[in-house]
């Protein structure tokens, strides 16, 4: 039989947590049409994979690439790491539905100006990436902060009523047109006021429509277990599914925590669909925040409107060159980036390997300086958390980037091999995956991705974003139930 492509002798790992099996992949169109002995079969491209991994593309589930899929369609950041799909608008801030007159809310500015928020409504930022044709698909969530922006010009309050009411028809219409759901972001002080009403005015929408409900914790230090209680209490009362975003015991006098955390996770994830995500670093990233400013860890300065010439460099030498405290230094910066070195690399892997969590890089792409998440959270992962120290199998570590992703997130026919399964494709060599990018050079291509199809099309390979890109925007297509799986039929949506 004639295929339009077809890779031979790959050791296939098939999103499920299955263990890896020798097998030939054919592709026709978009779609994986066989998997097995294909030893008759032809192909106007033929891929000899000789026993490397084929696995389904990586999922990347928290990202803030919103204005990126448009404006450089490459992706090579995330292309070049095997990601296939990226799921924008999380930690409460979104493209759309958004327009803006001057000044960029923090932190909606982690995604450009405010020339870059030209999206009305969720269909006109649908269109747009669709029209941009990136090389990796996009999903895309709803900002809570965004959805703030719009109708609000104070945002240290709670909404009011007709506010709110505002926000849910908004929502109400991008969910209509594809929209997966919604985020929250309530650590920042642009959400940190809205109040269990509001939250869970919104969540009832998003319910409704069988969306999911993602949000970065109101606390991710000392009231963690609290902040997490809220938030399985406005997911429970909306009948939406649950995604923590970047679980983490952040600031030291919080570290060793992770296991209540994730007994807390775990007890809730019996009678709700709860599951959570985790990069593999143990620093975050994010605008400089003053709440976060502290002697008791590295801060270290990204970028800074008022003084560029102070970027790249430790705010506590900052402080001293100034002669001024901490807190005063971290004011004169603002508006600034910052990577916070705040997490125990104990409380990261426990996270990281737990089977109710998925792998999001969390990457700030519009960083001068980024965090080298952005560049190398899938092959450290792969590499060096899994091959190198065995913190868990292979097949699970690719499970937590593909088919649980896919299945959490609702993103139907990705995430695994199988016949019938759309052809997003990542093939690496095991042996020399590395990923390079680090905190000094955080801008660099990981080793051992060779082959990225997206769409059936080859999107990546040898080390170059090839020129047929196939990317586009994955508009909801099935109702997520709120239902833990384990507790689900085979016949349960």
């Amino acid at each position: 039989m004639h295929h339009d492509l077809l890779i031979r002798g790959a050791m296939v790992l098939d999103g499920t947590g299955a263990e890896p099996f020798p097998a030939d992949i054919a592709v026709s169109g978009e779609r994986i049409v066989a998997v097995g002995r294909l030893g008759a079969d032809d192909a106007t491209t033929v891929i000899e994979a000789h026993g490397r991994y084929l696995a389904p593309g990586f999922i990347d589930v928290h990202t803030h690439d919103d204005t990126n899929v448009i404006r450089t369609p490459e992706m090579q950041p995330k292309i070049s790491q095997g990601v296939t799909t990226v799921v924008v608008g999380n930690c409460g801030i979104s493209a759309s539905p958004v327009t803006l007159r001057d000044k960029v809310p923090d932190p909606m500015n982690l995604l450009g100006g405010v020339e870059d928020f030209r999206y009305p409504s969720f269909a006109d930022y649908a269109r747009a990436v669709d029209d941009a044709v990136p090389s990796v698909n996009v999903a895309a969530l709803i900002g809570h902060t965004s959805l703030r922006s719009q109708v609000m010009d104070d945002f240290a309050r709670p909404a009011e009523a007709v506010e709110i009411e505002a926000m849910r028809r908004s929502l109400r219409d991008a969910l209509d047109d594809g929209a997966l759901g919604m985020s929250s972001g309530l650590a920042y002080r642009n959400a940190f006021h809205a109040p269990d009403t509001e939250m869970r005015a919104l969540v009832d929408e998003v319910g409704a429509a069988g969306g999911l409900y993602t949000t970065h914790l109101r606390d991710e230090f000392a009231g963690l277990l609290d902040a997490m209680d809220e938030a399985y209490a406005t997911a429970q009362h909306g009948q939406a599914p649950l995604v923590i975003s970047h679980l983490k015991c952040a600031g030291a006098g919080n570290w060793g925590n992770a296991p209540l955390a994730l007994s807390s996770l775990e007890r809730a994830a019996r009678g709700h669909r709860v599951h959570c995500d985790c990069y593999p670093y143990t620093a975050g990233s994010s605008t400089l925040d003053l709440g976060q400013v502290t002697d008791e860890i590295e801060i270290f300065i990204t970028w800074s409107d008022p003084h560029p010439e102070q970027a790249r460099r430790p705010l506590a030498d900052i402080a001293a060159d100034w002669n001024l405290s901490l807190m005063d230094a971290a004011r004169r910066l603002q508006p600034a980036g910052a990577v916070y070195h705040n997490m125990s690399e104990d409380d990261m892997r426990r996270v990281l390997a737990h089977p109710l969590s998925m792998i999001g890089s969390d990457g700030l792409p519009n960083d001068p300086h980024p965090h080298p998440r952005l560049w190398g959270a899938f092959p450290r992962v792969l590499a060096h958390y899994s091959r190198d120290l065995g913190l868990m199998p292979l097949a699970e570590a690719v499970r937590k980037m593909t088919g649980l992703s896919a299945t959490q997130f609702g993103l139907t026919d990705r995430g695994v091999i199988r016949e019938g399964a759309y052809a997003d494709l990542t093939l690496f060599d095991l042996t020399t995956l590395e990923d390079t990018a680090d905190y000094a050079r955080p801008i660099a291509a990981a080793r051992g991705i060779d082959l990225v199809i997206v769409n059936g099309t080859i999107a990546y390979r040898d080390g170059h974003v090839t020129a047929q890109r196939r990317g586009r925007l994955l508009r909801r297509q099935q109702r997520l139930s709120p239902t833990p799986i384990h507790a689900m039929t085979e016949d349960s949506p």
